[in-house]
Order: structure tokens, then C-alpha cells, then sequence
């Protein structure tokens, strides 16, 4: 079992949504956290927000250039000692592959992709040295399963749950877990945020986002699934819940289901 308590946690994309949700929730399970996301003023006020607010710290990185990200926490964390990594980070897409640039693409995987293999980088020699510690990558169904206007999204998270599947099989003479998480709907920003054909934010949310299970609802999920030490978690409810194993189990359907509907 992964205890939370007096655990060092790096958690990305910390200042919205599920990363919000987890900041508040792990902070209050006793653990000590290194919060992530671009911006280090919304990231001190979260600071200040939790409960014992000296045992956190902030370290503002753009995952949009991985490599200046993966040099800038190396240098900030060279004298840490990480326990568990939770890359939350992430940005999603509403656009048809028909139109997409080719830009919006490059921006998805570097931020969704290269953004996680850049952060284990980071921490999994400490990890590997010790003989102990967690890897986590907040992927999504759509890492499993591909719907209508979102193959940059889809394709960035299916790299993700390849890549950390392989990383499990090389990390388990190391004692080091690694867990992918899989959310359905959730009701965040991330359909707001969403990148559109030309970049652009689409501004508005999806109907079946706002009807998603709530942000604390996940991360509570999500801190379960790094207890129990499960190498991959689906959380959600409804068909985006279902989604996965129906394509596992009646792939047919799916390719059926998908090519009707808009989600």
C-alpha cells in the first residue's frame, strides 16, 4: 500500500479542476506536496489555502516545452526526495481530424505526452536508487477508447497508457509503482480549455462534461487507486465509464457506437 501521509507529492496541473480537487484532498490526508501548473501566483494562493501551508511548495512549470520543464525541475528538486509523482497536467481538443492543424497536434502531445515522460524522468532515478516510490499519469478513457473530434486528445493519451504499461513492466524489478488513471466525464474546465482546429479554446462547455462526476469525486478515486497500489484505475460513471471494457470485450459495437455519435 502507498500511504498518503508525510508523503512528498509532486502534483501537476494543481491550480483547476482535478488537480485542485487532489491539492485539497492530499494536503488534507497529511501528505506534503509540490504543486505544478504555469502560473505561481494561483499556485501560492493554493498554497496558502491548505492546511499546513509551510510544508508545500510551489514550482511553476509550462509543459509546453517539456525539456525546459524536465532542466528547471531538476535543478529545483535536486536536494528532494519525491515519493509520488502524479502527472495531472493536460489539455484536451474539439476539432476534426478533417481540419486540425498540424500545430495543435505538436502542442497536445508535448504538453499530454512528452509533458509526463519529461517529470518521470525527473524522479525516477531517485526512485530507482531507493527502491521505492510511485509514478501516476491522469490519462483518460479516451486513452483507451477514440471518439469524434478528439484525435490529438485521444492520440496524446493512448501514447501515455502504452508508454506507462511499459514503464510498469521495467520498473517492477525496482520496486517502483506506476499507476494510470483512467477518468471518464468529469465536470472541469477541460472542455472549455479545449483546443479547436486553429488553437484556439473552444470556450464553451460539452453538455456530457457538465454531466460528468464531480472533480472531488475523482480525485478521491484517484488517492484510492495510489493506495491500493493499482496499476490502472478507470473512474467515472455511465458509458464513458463503461467504454473500455466494451471495447475490450465487443470492439464491433464500439467502432459502431463511435461513428454515430458526436461523443
Amino acid at each position: 500500500m502507498t500511504a498518503i501521509k508525510q508523503k512528498t507529492i509532486w502534483l501537476t496541473g494543481a491550480s483547476s479542476g482535478i488537480g485542485l480537487a487532489l491539492a485539497h484532498q492530499l494536503a488534507a490526508c497529511g501528505a506534503r506536496l509540490i504543486l505544478t501548473s504555469r502560473r505561481s501566483a494561483q499556485l501560492e494562493q493554493l498554497r496558502q489555502s491548505l492546511p499546513n501551508p509551510d510544508s508545500h511548495q510551489v514550482l511553476a512549470l509550462d509543459l509546453s516545452a517539456p525539456e525546459q520543464a524536465k532542466s528547471e525541475a531538476q535543478q529545483a528538486l535536486a536536494d528532494q526526495t519525491i515519493d509520488v509523482l502524479i502527472n495531472n497536467a493536460g489539455i484536451s481538443q474539439r476539432s476534426s481530424a478533417l481540419q486540425t492543424d498540424l500545430s495543435v497536434y505538436r502542442q497536445l502531445m508535448e504538453i499530454d505526452y512528452f509533458g509526463v515522460v519529461a517529470l518521470n524522468q525527473v524522479v525516477l532515478p531517485q526512485m530507482t536508487e531507493r527502491q521505492q516510490g510511485h509514478i501516476v499519469a491522469v490519462a483518460s478513457v479516451a486513452g483507451k477508447v477514440g471518439s469524434k473530434l478528439r484525435s490529438g486528445y485521444s492520440g496524446a493519451k493512448f501514447a501515455v497508457v502504452g508508454y506507462m504499461d511499459c514503464l510498469r513492466a521495467e520498473m517492477a524489478e525496482h520496486n517502483v509503482q506506476v499507476t494510470s488513471i483512467l477518468p471518464g466525464f468529469v465536470n472541469t474546465q477541460i472542455a472549455i480549455n479545449a483546443l479547436q482546429a486553429d488553437g484556439n479554446q473552444q470556450g464553451h462547455n460539452d453538455p456530457e462534461i457538465e454531466s460528468g462526476i464531480s472533480a472531488e469525486a475523482c480525485a478521491a478515486g484517484i488517492i484510492k487507486a495510489i493506495e491500493a497500489n493499482k496499476a490502472e484505475a478507470i473512474i467515472g460513471q455511465g458509458l464513458s465509464a463503461m467504454a473500455p471494457r466494451l471495447q475490450r470485450f465487443f470492439p464491433a459495437l464500439v467502432r459502431r457506437i463511435t461513428a454515430k455519435r458526436k461523443v
